[in-house]
C-alpha cells in the first residue's frame, strides 16, 4: 500500500533549507527557472505530441463505482505478483481491504481495459496531506500492477507517466516510489523518467521531482480523459452487441438442432 517513509522534522527556523538541501540529491527544483532548452518552441512541441499520439494508450480515471473491477484485478494477481505490489504476499482479504479504503476524494486510480472491458492494468496515485506552509514540498505515491498477460505493452509506463502529468496538474513537485528492491521492472520505469533510486536492503525509494503544470499539462490531460472515456464507451457498446450477436447464434443453434430432432 503507499506510504511514505518517515521523516525527522526539522525546526521552523530551519525547515526549507534543509528540505532544499535533502532534496538536491533528487534533481533540480522544478519552481526554479530553467534555461530554454535548445530547439524548444512550438515545432518541437507539436513534435513530441505527435510522437505520444502514435503510441497512445487509452487510460480511464476510476471513481468509486469502479471499486469491484479494482478488486477483480488485484485478485488476479498471482502470489509473486502481489508480493511485488504490496510488499508482502497479500491475501484475498487484505487486497478487499485495501481496495475498500482508497478514498477517491482524496486520491487518483487510473486504469486501462483491454477489448473485453477487463482492467488489465490499475495505477494508484496517493496524495499526501496538503503541505503546512508554502516552504514545504507537496508529495504523492504512485503504484502500479499489470496483468501478466498484458506484460510486456508498455502500460506500467504509460500509467507512470499519466500520474506524473496529474499530480503535476495538481501542484505536487515530488512523486515518490516505494518498491522491493526485486521490483525491476517499477524501479527501471522510474528510473527512465528521471526519478533517483535509492536501495535500502530488500527495500529502495524512487523520488523524481515534477515541473509545475502549465496550460498544455492541463489541455493534455483534459484531452486523454476525454478519449479515455470515449474508448471505454466504444469498448462497451462493442461488448454488448458482441453478446447480442452470440445470443442470437445461440437461439437459432437452439431451433436449428429442435428442428432436426422433429424431423428424426
Amino acid at each position: 500500500m503507499p506510504r511514505t517513509p518517515p521523516a525527522a522534522p526539522a525546526p521552523p527556523s530551519e525547515a526549507p533549507a534543509d528540505w532544499d538541501h535533502e532534496l538536491a540529491a533528487f534533481g533540480p527544483d522544478p519552481k526554479a527557472a530553467a534555461p530554454a532548452e535548445p530547439g524548444a518552441g512550438p515545432l518541437s512541441s507539436a513534435r513530441a505530441a505527435l510522437e505520444r499520439l502514435s503510441t497512445w494508450v487509452p487510460i480511464r480515471a476510476l471513481a468509486r463505482r469502479h471499486r469491484h473491477r479494482i478488486v477483480e484485478h488485484l485478485l488476479a494477481l498471482d502470489p509473486q505478483d502481489r508480493y511485488l505490489r504490496f510488499g508482502y504476499p497479500a491475501s484475498d482479504d487484505q487486497i478487499r481491504k485495501y481496495a475498500l479504503g482508497i478514498d477517491f476524494g482524496r486520491d487518483e486510480v487510473l486504469g486501462i481495459f483491454n477489448r473485453r472491458l477487463q482492467l488489465v492494468a490499475l495505477a494508484h496515485l496517493a496524495y499526501e496531506p496538503p503541505p503546512l506552509s508554502p516552504s514545504q514540498r507537496s508529495m504523492a505515491e504512485f503504484g502500479v500492477s499489470v496483468l501478466r498477460q498484458s506484460r510486456g505493452r508498455g502500460l506500467g509506463r504509460r500509467l507512470f507517466d499519466a500520474a506524473a502529468l496529474h499530480a503535476r496538474n495538481r501542484g505536487i513537485d515530488t512523486l515518490f516510489i516505494h518498491a522491493l528492491s526485486e521490483n525491476r521492472p517499477m524501479l527501471r520505469i522510474a528510473a527512465a523518467a528521471g526519478a533517483v533510486v535509492e536501495r535500502d536492503g530488500g527495500e529502495s525509494a524512487a523520488w523524481l521531482r515534477l515541473p509545475p503544470d502549465t496550460v498544455g499539462s492541463q489541455v493534455e490531460q483534459a484531452l486523454d480523459r476525454h478519449l479515455g472515456e470515449l474508448d471505454f464507451q466504444f469498448k462497451r457498446q462493442a461488448h454488448v452487441l458482441s453478446g447480442f450477436v452470440d445470443s442470437v447464434a445461440e437461439v437459432k443453434a437452439h431451433f436449428d438442432a429442435s428442428g432436426r430432432a422433429d424431423k428424426e
